[in-house]
């Protein structure tokens, strides 16, 4: 089965990436905005028991961290993949690194570029004209990332999450 780990924005931030979304992510209707902290891994039953024990282990290192969007920006001339940029804070980034180790070995295809994607698969001149529209606009928000979680990929395409982790200790 294939799985993939990821940070959901809050309502607020979703509605504003859902706005762009609907009209530039062919994958809109197959998952909710989200910050990817590990891309789409194949996994069985064996070895996601060990993933999400790891996983938990995981959550308990990385404290809850402020997630920061404060420009829209592009992956061109890479690949045409809109997005708003987020702040690269040390948890976001040592949480990404930790998501490639020890069980969950493998390193990324792309060096880790905190985003939350709102257009996809478009064509140079859309992009472009798109991406200079955007970029005039002013967006800055703010909010607290206390979770992530793990997803899996249902048959007809779709994303939904199978497991989500708090982070920081335990308060027990």
């Amino acid at each position: 089965m294939k799985y993939g780990i990821v940070i959901f924005p809050s309502k607020k931030l979703q509605d504003i990436a859902n706005s762009y979304r609907k009209r530039y992510d062919p994958h809109y209707a197959l998952v909710p905005p989200h910050l990817t902290l590990k891309a789409a891994f194949e996994a069985n039953e064996d070895q996601i028991n060990d993933i999400i024990h790891e996983l938990r282990k995981i959550a308990k290192q990385v404290k809850p961290f402020t997630l920061s969007v404060y420009k829209f920006s592009s992956f061109a001339p890479v690949n045409n993949v809109i997005y708003l940029k987020v702040d690269p804070v040390p948890e976001l980034i040592q949480l990404h690194e930790l998501m490639h180790n020890g069980v969950l070995e493998g390193k990324p295809e792309y060096a880790f570029v905190p985003h939350i994607t709102i257009g996809q698969q478009m064509s140079n001149d859309e992009h472009s004209d798109v991406l200079g529209r955007l970029k005039m606009l002013d967006i800055k928000h703010e909010e607290q990332v206390d979770r992530f979680h793990i997803l899996y990929q249902l048959e007809n395409g779709s994303w939904t999450v199978y497991e989500t982790f708090l982070l920081g200790e335990d308060e027990d």
